[in-house]
């Protein structure tokens, strides 16, 4: 979409002058924010005991993070410090499989992060129904639910850095009550209930799913990579330490809970952590876990609404959306990608736990998919294009990593139920046809689109391997503008 015409290189400053103005984000900010994006800490897990009970649940989430997390991670690092733009992976995928494929991952990362989101409010709810039942249905629960968008929506506007600082505080607020259930949990522990399994009454597909949505979307942050301070320092550090952060963010609380009283499989749902805030430390602690959830609820909310926003506007800029899409407030946000990120939130909100983790799941997976073969393609096509962080594996090395990972995929789609696989797939097929809508609507000239000035031209990677060399310290030097 656009010709990817690159005429000048031109700062971001100089096309937006209240940029020039504005905090880049620096590494604090960044890993909590990549923490919220990915986790936000333990709620939502508890389905993993539930479907596999405490060792299956307990090596999963050891195990998922190494065949999945890290290598998400690792190839976020090199190419969002390749690319340091607000497209992300649209623009790794533009660049190695051209601007169709490039517009495609657009579309169902965007769909997915919009479903995740509609989670948030859910799981906000589910917790806060045990101290405020009015909340569990009805009207006051879509009352809340909009209520909680709108003003969450508003934080989204008024800018990054803020939601950024807001995720730290958050993230220090939503771990302390765990550390604290954990010390009050030692003299109850018995750690042969970690040892409980059943492989004869295993739901795989929750499990996976369970899983899966706990420990993916490391990539979001790469859409934020044009307003990060120095990403070619700061991106793969932030991810290094986000990943240790989240890893033992689930752990600690599941070893606790699994521990410390008798496993009752089917009580592990979502909101259970509060029930065992209660058994183990009174209703004080019960009111913190609940306090905890909420918050750490806004933080997911915010981070993956900064993502999804970010990358329409990144798409934007790259002429595969209208050009108002690229429009900036006057705190420097992308309104119009806030507004359509908050529209499909609520538009989703209605559904269930279950239904959204799984629709969401099968449309990752296929982004995804996507995304490993733009890597590859980056790595056999353009061996010596200036990588800032490069993944330290060779190019052979670097793809048997990704065969875990896509076995995983696999597993995951092949699990999925005929009801989410058909709106999935119906999801897929709408993404076909509205990149030609909208290159109709271009060549008609209904609506303006064009390419940002002050990027370089992703064309060139298809031609010539010297001029992506070329145009790769140009590129670092104006995201350092």
């Amino acid at each position: 979409m656009g010709d990817f015409a690159c005429p000048q290189f031109q700062s971001l400053g100089e096309r937006y002058p209240v940029l020039e103005k504005l905090q880049k984000v620096s590494i604090g900010p960044l890993v909590f924010l990549i923490f919220y994006e990915v986790s936000g800490g333990p709620f939502g897990i508890e389905d993993s005991v539930q479907a596999a009970g405490p060792l299956l649940a307990i090596l999963g989430f050891l195990v998922f993070p190494v065949i999945w997390s890290i290598p998400e991670a690792l190839i976020t690092a090199e190419l969002g410090t390749m690319f340091p733009e607000n497209g992300g992976y649209v623009v790794w995928v533009s660049s190695a499989l051209g601007p169709f494929w490039g517009f495609q991952q657009g579309w169902m990362k965007w769909l997915s992060g919009v479903i995740d989101n509609a989670l948030y409010p859910v799981l906000f709810l589910d917790y806060l129904k045990s101290g405020i039942p009015q909340v569990g249905g009805g009207l006051p629960r879509a009352s809340a639910v909009l209520g909680l968008t709108l003003v969450l929506t508003y934080m989204n506007y008024r800018g990054l850095t803020i939601v950024g600082w807001l995720a730290v505080l958050l993230g220090v607020f939503s771990i302390l009550p765990f550390i604290v259930m954990g010390l009050v949990s030692m003299p109850e522990l018995r750690p042969s209930r970690w040892l409980e399994v059943d492989l004869h009454d295993v739901d795989w597909n929750l499990y996976l799913n369970t899983l899966f949505w706990n420990l993916n979307y490391w990539d979001s942050v790469s859409t934020l990579a044009g307003e990060v301070d120095d990403p070619a320092k700061t991106l793969p550090r932030a991810l290094f330490y986000a990943v240790i952060l989240v890893v033992v963010g689930y752990l600690y609380p599941l070893l606790t809970g699994t521990g410390a009283i008798p496993v009752d499989r089917e009580s592990w749902t979502d909101g259970y952590f509060s029930h065992i805030a209660t058994t183990l430390g009174g209703v004080w602690l019960t009111w913190w876990v609940q306090g905890a959830s909420a918050l750490s609820n806004m933080g997911m909310f915010v981070a993956e609404m900064s993502s999804d926003s970010y990358q329409l506007l990144g798409m934007a800029e790259r002429g595969m959306l209208p050009e108002f899409f690229s429009r900036r407030s006057r705190f420097g946000t992308p309104l119009i990608g806030i507004l359509f990120s908050a529209s499909g939130v609520l538009l989703l909100s209605w559904l269930s736990f279950q239904e959204i983790v799984a629709a969401e799941n099968f449309l990752y997976c296929f982004g995804m998919l996507i995304e490993f073969l733009a890597f590859v393609t980056l790595r056999m096509k353009y061996p010596t294009a200036s990588r800032p962080y490069k993944v330290p594996l060779g190019t052979v090395g670097s793809i048997l990593m990704l065969v875990p990972p896509t076995l995983l995929i696999l597993g995951v789609l092949a699990l999925s139920s005929l009801k989410v696989a058909m709106v999935s797939i119906v999801a897929l097929l709408m993404g076909f046809a509205l990149q030609p809508c909208l290159k109709y609507v271009e060549k008609k000239r209904w609506l303006r689109f064009s390419v940002s000035p002050h990027l370089p031209h992703l064309g060139a990677t298809t031609q010539d391997e010297n001029a992506v060399e070329a145009l790769m310290p140009v590129l670092l030097a104006d995201s350092r503008i």
